[in-house]
């Protein structure tokens, strides 16, 4: 279970990693792994067991979220991510978000990606060593494409697309903090958060019709075996899922 840690922030080295990555890792198994309280129990364990017991780190507790049923993420509703957007001032900040948003990225996903994992000419993205360790396609809106050109174009990113001050991998942090103040400044009194966009991007992809089997395999989602011939999205086909971003913009919302 520690290996699965260090596996889910890799390469972020240890001591890199605080508190907060921790208790984002205990929601994660929760949210998008589906384990059980006593799982959840012996993952955090094996992290205290090693951090403390081995390195004799400070000893410290998590106020964790055990609940008895899995709690539904909050829903944000398109005019909602309108005006999340829309109240965002800064050019990398609201792009970093419509990233995420437009193409249903997890927040480890979208500091890792490279410049060149953005194939324009063919209308998708291409996700490295996701989840599992595995690679997988997701769609480009053309709404994101214009907004990451304006981006390009001011910041010049030379290897991440997007990067810290010290040109290395945006901070998990930064963008908890970004999210955090668009919540705010767009008074939406939800306890969303950055997954809240990738689960939003499935739900309203969803709504506007969109096939359920495309959504899991956009979204990396491993399915059940009677079901995995019928998952998988043929990359032939990705032009014609539309971004629910792309959805908002024909509506005028931004």
């Amino acid at each position: 279970m520690f290996r699965d840690f260090l596996r889910h922030y890799y390469p972020t080295p240890l001591h890199q990693l605080g508190k907060q990555d921790i208790l984002d890792y205990q929601l994660y198994l929760v949210n998008d792994r589906k384990v059980s309280r006593s799982y959840q129990n012996q993952s955090i364990n094996a992290i205290k067991f090693y951090l403390e017991g081995i390195l004799g780190q400070e000893r410290l507790h998590y106020e964790l979220e055990r609940p008895k049923k899995q709690r539904r993420l909050p829903i944000v509703s398109q005019e909602e991510i309108s005006r999340l957007l829309n109240s965002i001032p800064n050019l990398k900040h609201k792009t970093i978000l419509s990233t995420i948003y437009g193409a249903g990225l997890r927040r480890s996903e979208v500091i890792h990606l490279k410049i060149s994992d953005i194939q324009s000419d063919q209308m998708r993205i291409h996700i490295k060593e996701a989840k599992g360790q595995k690679d997988r396609i997701t769609i480009l809106s053309k709404e994101l494409l214009v907004l990451l050109r304006k981006y390009y174009l001011k910041h010049k990113p030379r290897k991440y697309l997007f990067e810290g001050p010290d040109g290395g991998r945006y901070s998990t942090s930064s963008i908890r903090q970004i999210m955090r103040r668009a919540l705010q400044k767009a008074k939406i009194n939800k306890p969303a958060t950055i997954h809240t966009l990738r689960h939003s991007f499935a739900t309203h992809l969803l709504e506007n019709g969109t096939n359920l089997r495309y959504i899991q395999s956009l979204l990396g989602h491993n399915s059940a075996k009677t079901t995995e011939i019928y998952t998988h999205v043929c990359t032939n086909r990705l032009t014609d899922v539309v971004s629910p971003l792309d959805t908002l913009h024909e509506k005028g919302y931004i």
